[in-house]
Formats: C-alpha cells, sequence, structure tokens
C-alpha cells in the first residue's frame, strides 16, 4: 500500500471518529419505551458510527400523572435497565431520581402511557414533570424530548379500546392533537414521532405491526421504533444503516429505515396530516 492511500485512510479515519457521536438518552417511560430503545437503537447507533448510553426507567402503563407522583414520594418503583458498550442491566426498585441522577443525560424524554396518549386532560401534570426532570438533571444542557407513542392495531379487542371507540384512526388523530397542543405547553419541542412510522409502515405491512394489539413485534414494529429514535437522537439519515437482525430481511430493513427517515422528515415539517 503506498504512502499516500495509508495517509489518505488515516485521515478518513481521523475525521469519522472526530465525526462520531457519544449520546446519553434516558427514556422515563413504560412497555411502549422498552419496545423501542431496548432491543436494536445501540447496534443501529454503532453501525453509523456513534455510541448510545441508554436507560429506561420503567413501569408498565406508567403514565405522567404516576411518573410526578412517584418524583414527589421518590418511589422505589421503577426497573432501572440500562445499555452500556451494548450490554443490558437491570436493576429494580429504584426511584426516578436516583435514574435521573446516574448520568449526565444529554436527552431525557417523557411519554404518556399509551391508554391516554390521545386524551388531552391526561397531560396536566407534563409540564410540572418537565420542570422537575430539568431541574434534577445534573448536565445543564440537558433537553427534553416527546417519545410519540403509536395507536393500537385495529385488531384489538380490549374494553380499554371503547375510549376511541375502537377506532385506530381516531386514537392517532387524538395522539396527533395532544403533540400539537399539549405537548408545547410544556415547552417542548423535538418529538421523536415514533407513532408516525408505525403508521406509515402499516401501508405497506398492514395491521401487523403489533405483536398483541398494544405492543410492537419484536421483529418489524420494534426495528421500525428503534431506526426512528436513532434518526433523532443521532441526526443521521437511518437510510441506509447496514444494521438490521437475522430476523428481518434486507428489503424489510430498507423499508423500515425509510419510514423511519420519512417520519421525522414530516415531523420537522410538522406536517402531521399527510399521514392520514
Amino acid at each position: 500500500m503506498s504512502k499516500t492511500v495509508i495517509t489518505l485512510l488515516l485521515a478518513f479515519l481521523s475525521l469519522t471518529t472526530a465525526d462520531a457521536k457519544l449520546i446519553k438518552v434516558l427514556a422515563i417511560g413504560n412497555s411502549f419505551s422498552e419496545d423501542a430503545v431496548e432491543q436494536y437503537l445501540y447496534d443501529l447507533a454503532k453501525a453509523q458510527g456513534d455510541s448510545l448510553v441508554i436507560g429506561n426507567a420503567f413501569i408498565p402503563a406508567c403514565s405522567i400523572n404516576m411518573h410526578y407522583d412517584n418524583m414527589k414520594s421518590s418511589a422505589r418503583r421503577y426497573a432501572y435497565r440500562k445499555i452500556v458498550g451494548g450490554v443490558k442491566t437491570e436493576e429494580k426498585k429504584v426511584s426516578l431520581q436516583r435514574i435521573i441522577l446516574d448520568e449526565p443525560w444529554d436527552i431525557i424524554t417523557l411519554q404518556q402511557c399509551s391508554l391516554l396518549s390521545g386524551l388531552p386532560e391526561s397531560y396536566r401534570n407534563l409540564p410540572a414533570l418537565h420542570r422537575a426532570v430539568k431541574l434534577l438533571a445534573t448536565n445543564q444542557n440537558v433537553q427534553i424530548w416527546w417519545h410519540m407513542t403509536w395507536a393500537y392495531a385495529k385488531s384489538f379487542s380490549n374494553a380499554n379500546f371503547e375510549i376511541y371507540d375502537n377506532d385506530q384512526d381516531k386514537m392517532f388523530k387524538g395522539i396527533i392533537n395532544c403533540v400539537r397542543n399539549e405537548v408545547p405547553k410544556a415547552n417542548i419541542s423535538r418529538i421523536i414521532p415514533t407513532g408516525t412510522a408505525i403508521r406509515l409502515i402499516r401501508r405497506h405491512k398492514g395491521d401487523t405491526l403489533n405483536r398483541d394489539g398494544q405492543h410492537l413485534s419484536l421483529t418489524l414494529g420494534r426495528y421500525t421504533a428503534a431506526c426512528t429514535w436513532c434518526e433523532a437522537l443521532t441526526g443521521r439519515s437511518v437510510d441506509g444503516n447496514r444494521y438490521h437482525p437475522s430476523t428481518i430481511t434486507t428489503d424489510d430493513a430498507k423499508l423500515c429505515q425509510l419510514e423511519a427517515h420519512e417520519a421525522i422528515f414530516m415531523q420537522q415539517l410538522r406536517q402531521y396530516d399527510l399521514v392520514f
């Protein structure tokens, strides 16, 4: 190999290393954040040269009000899932305060539980939760983002779905309405539009993105969510990312990446109506 080629290669590697990002992100969520961040997100970021420290403050079906109450009472009710270097650990019976203080998080995401995600009145404590989280965070430059979740499958059979008249479109419109009108009241402007990405890919794959009507399928559903998070967090287009699990074909992975990228683009333009 010539000296010129070696020099160019070293220069390229130096630029690539300098451009690599280390991002520490904490999701204050529930099983829907589990679907989004705990499986494929780390590997997607790694494939494009970035490194993530991922935390998930997990309580099943935990709502905004429950998170806020837990903050006020320092309740040790969380399972703290953390991914460092691709290795996931879990600590049980942890307070939200300790989870927030565990790292100087760059980004902390909030979300509503799925059942209430399209009901404006359920967001009343979001501004207070936002203030409490930001006040406790040790990184003075921390950003608080919103994780927009998805509507239930059309086939979901559960009394809870009656809140939305068992109508996927009505639920999704309610979620969009809350993202437009309620989330900004908490001074949150950055949205991770997982719900939009799932909506978009349903156009191609039908209503098959859920494993139980609510939670995402272990393959395309979770992979689409992870692609959406990866592009939102790193600012790099996920379209063309080399990573996908062996359970997903290359063509399907490409489709997930494209729809995640489209969802991010639509979110930036605030063009929510284009998904109907």
